[in-house]
């Protein structure tokens, strides 16, 4: 499974000039916990990415003026980005080896394409093992009707040998 196939392909932008309270109405409104920041260009170039978290951490829980302060002033500027082709275990490698919890995603002519989080990570591998379990399941199913059922008189008693430790 690729990246492609499990990113969120809803990328909201935001000029880096833009207020922190345009910032919060934007994730509010598009149901998006970050976005990524451009420029004003005409061909606009990503700057970084502010998260909600970066809105209540950075602002809010260290009580700086609000309106004194715009997106730009509080994105992440280091930008951690994967091919849309990468595999999931590319993808955690990246989270782990820079400290993020999302990641752009781009195509190959380096256009951003999407967000993966961990927690579209986890669902992922998550959906991935229930696959492996049904199949384990599907098997131990199959072989209960293929294979013919041992007759026993019933149960036989079994017993620990003695001596054994925790035995009296």
């Amino acid at each position: 499974m690729d990246i492609g196939t499990i990113c969120q392909r809803q990328v909201v932008t935001i000029e880096a000039d833009a207020s922190l309270r345009e910032a919060a109405i934007l994730m509010r409104d598009r149901h998006v916990g970050a976005l990524v920041v451009i420029d004003s260009a005409d061909t606009p170039q990503v700057l970084g990415v502010v998260t909600d978290r970066d809105l209540a951490i950075e602002v809010l829980a260290r009580e700086s003026d609000s309106f004194a302060v715009c997106v730009g002033d509080i994105a992440s500027d280091s930008l951690v980005a994967v091919m849309e082709t990468a595999t999931v275990q590319e993808a955690v490698n990246a989270m782990k080896q820079h400290g993020v919890r999302r990641l752009l995603v781009t195509d190959d002519g380096h256009g951003v394409i999407g967000f993966v989080s961990a927690d579209d990570l986890v669902k992922a591998i998550a959906g991935e093992l229930n696959g492996l379990a049904a199949a384990l399941r599907s098997g131990i199913a199959r072989e209960k009707v293929e294979r013919a059922t041992i007759e026993t008189s019933g149960p036989r008693p079994v017993f620990l040998p003695q001596g054994m430790p925790g035995m009296r």
